[in-house]
């Protein structure tokens, strides 16, 4: 057992002689200290409590939190209920917020470790684009604090991403995130307890029950008014692309929210997909959890994902955006991702710049591989059989052509596409 774990472990042990460590966290305590912490009451309306008690219970009757995971979602919880009332006061001040625009935002999706990040970390190079970064995602407006009035957050996101880093050694090196890097609109949904993000955290299968039988709605509703917060403090202006695998779970709810909105699915080997989106799972709830299965987090991870083939499938088929949905292939993707850049922008009638083709040509010299590293693990460990997930994702496969990755396609010459920007051997990325 590695060091750290064991610290861990033994913290766990002397927990248990803690009677409030054996108790549910409770939501009208943690709403109190929010409001304390931030010497605000206001929420704008009345707080999440509804779903936050769900989040809560389930985490409390399923997660089988460790000490740590009971420290991080106090934390967490507290940190989304204090932007809440920070936004509802920002609001007080310039209730324009409220009439900022969102005008025909990107929305890329697709099944998890499929492409989407790198694709949005290629787009969010094009200075016309906005992207939420992950420091904007944790702390939306600058910290109060007494003194020069310098902004700090990114600075202190770093540091929070290098404690979590000491929690989850593995983790930068499946999903290479700094302060700056564009974050997953999973984070924004957060805020009002009602995202998938938790259901990836922590064991949380009520939890995950009750937000597919409530949908989405309010969650994209509020997700909006995040990004109308976000760009009434940039004077640049921009389109913004927005990325996110559980976007596929609220295409009904990103239509009604964002009727202009533009759709672009990554596709994917599965069997490739569902090994690493099952250790990316397994990675993110162990410094939480006091026991992991990896036989079950590999079952519910193919099971949700094959619901959401069945999703993509059907909004290719019916076409219900106001722009067709752009398809795209993580081969093609690794192959040529300046080229692939180029065709969505030509797919929504658009140019991509020569300036922007440069800058993410540039990335892709520096980065091939988005920064991913191969893993050594097997289907067999998550108890997954190839053979048997390979017949259930079929169809999906078919209807979107997609090859299987055994033997991976040569990267083309930079002389053959006008776009391409690297000729080195291509390595998985998410």
């Amino acid at each position: 057992m590695p060091p750290t774990s064991a610290l861990f472990h033994i913290a766990d042990i002397l927990s248990d002689a803690l009677a409030p460590m054996r108790e549910p966290i409770s939501a009208d305590e943690l709403i109190a200290l929010a409001q304390r912490r931030t010497g605000l009451t206001d929420f704008g309306g009345s707080p999440p409590k509804g779903p936050l008690q769900n989040l809560l219970r389930a985490c409390f009757d399923d997660a089988n939190l460790s000490l740590v995971g009971r420290i991080a979602t106090r934390w967490d919880v507290v940190r989304f209920l204090s932007n809440l009332l920070r936004l509802a006061e920002e609001e007080k001040r310039a209730p324009e917020i409220l009439a900022e625009p969102i005008r025909r935002p990107i929305f890329i999706s697709g099944l998890p470790r499929s492409g989407t990040t790198f694709l949005h970390t290629l787009l969010a190079e094009d200075p016309a684009n906005l992207v939420p970064r992950v420091w904007q995602m944790i702390h939306p407006y600058p910290v109060r604090t007494r003194g020069s009035g310098l902004d700090f957050r990114a600075r202190r996101v770093a540091r929070q991403l290098r404690l979590f880093g000491l929690l989850t050694p593995d983790f930068r090196r499946m999903h290479p995130i700094n302060a700056h890097s564009p974050q997953e609109c999973s984070e924004i949904t957060a805020h009002v307890f009602a995202s998938l993000r938790f259901d990836t955290t922590y064991r949380v299968p009520g939890y995950r029950r009750w937000l597919d039988e409530t949908g989405h709605l309010q969650a994209y509703r509020f997700h909006k008014r995040f990004l109308q917060h976000l760009q009434h403090q940039t004077a640049a202006g921009g389109r913004w692309v927005l990325k996110c695998p559980d976007h596929v779970f609220a295409l009904a709810a990103i239509r009604a929210v964002y009727p202009d909105a533009r759709l672009v699915f990554v596709h994917r080997d599965p069997l490739a997909v569902l090994l690493s989106v099952a250790r990316l799972t397994e990675t993110l709830r162990r410094p939480f959890t006091r026991s992991i299965d990896k036989a079950e987090i590999g079952c519910e991870d193919s099971d949700r994902w094959l619901t959401a083939t069945e999703l993509m499938i059907a909004a290719a088929q019916e076409q219900r955006f106001a722009e067709p949905i752009f398809h795209m292939h993580y081969l093609d993707l690794v192959s040529d991702p300046v080229g692939m850049a180029g065709a969505l922008y030509k797919h929504f009638g658009e140019v991509l710049q020569p300036e922007a083709a440069l800058r993410i040509g540039r990335l892709v010299e520096a980065k091939p591989n988005g920064g991913y590293r191969a893993h050594g693990s097997r289907l067999e460990e998550y108890g997954l059989d190839a053979a048997l997930e390979r017949e259930r994702y079929a169809r999906y496969m078919a209807h979107f052509g997609i090859q299987p990755e055994a033997q991976r396609r040569p990267v083309r010459s930079a002389k053959s596409s006008p776009f391409l920007a690297s000729r080195r051997s291509v390595k998985p990325v998410k």
